[in-house]
């Protein structure tokens, strides 16, 4: 029972992942076309182009799992980024930014909760892949954090928490494995309640004051 409901969850977990990309590669065509500075744009569109990577091979695991994306995911999903590309037309240059790295922080998160329901899963192949798009998701939240705290309205709307160091998100998982592997009846409370609503001791998703109108995948 247990297995089935980790895989249920893992499925899911990849139709977010995989339409939640597609909202984010059009939120990002919009935001990069409406920064002046030439660099913001290339590197706005340069995270654009890792997004949509990511969609791709998101969408091959699901196909490996015997899976398929989600129909109304992928309208809602589309709704949602071309109205945030809109947006970011007429919402200034500040909250772009703050949107977009409060959801790729939920993004790295969700991305290392996939990795760790994979290998509950017993498919242990696609930790290295949902790893490698977490630490890709965490170079995108440092680049719009970064950019949010350099502007004066970061002292009215509280940024997130930063997340663990990059290499940090690799030794998460080393540790939840060996937690795994040491004895479930040995494994701290909170691993023991893996099928509930969270996976190993993953923080909870981050919650700012106000939430950012832009979503990043």
């Amino acid at each position: 029972m247990r297995h089935s409901t980790d895989r249920q969850r893992f499925v899911r977990l990849l139709q977010r992942a995989y339409s939640g990309e597609l909202g984010a590669a059009l939120a990002y065509r919009g935001h990069a076309a409406s920064v002046r500075d030439p660099d913001e744009r290339r590197r706005i569109a340069e995270i654009r182009s890792e997004e949509l990577d990511h969609r791709a091979r998101v969408g091959r695991i699901l196909a490996a799992v015997n899976s398929q994306p989600d129909r109304r995911l992928e309208l809602c999903n589309r709704c949602i980024g071309t109205g945030i590309a809109l947006f970011c037309r007429v919402g200034g240059w500040f909250l772009p930014m703050y949107g977009a790295g409060w959801i790729e922080r939920r993004n790295i998160v969700e991305y290392e909760r996939a990795a760790r329901l994979g290998w509950l899963c017993g498919d242990s192949a696609f930790v290295d892949e949902l790893l490698d798009m977490a630490e890709i998701e965490w170079e995108h939240e440092r680049y719009f954090r970064l950019k949010a705290a350099s502007h004066r309205c970061s002292g009215l709307l509280p940024l997130w928490r930063a997340p663990e160091p990059r290499n940090e998100l690799r030794r998460s998982f080393e540790r939840f494995v060996r937690e795994q592997q040491g004895g479930w009846d040995r494994a701290p409370r909170a691993v023991r309640k893996l099928s509930a609503s969270t996976i190993g001791s993953l923080p909870p998703t981050p919650r700012p004051a106000t939430r950012g109108p832009i979503a990043g995948g």
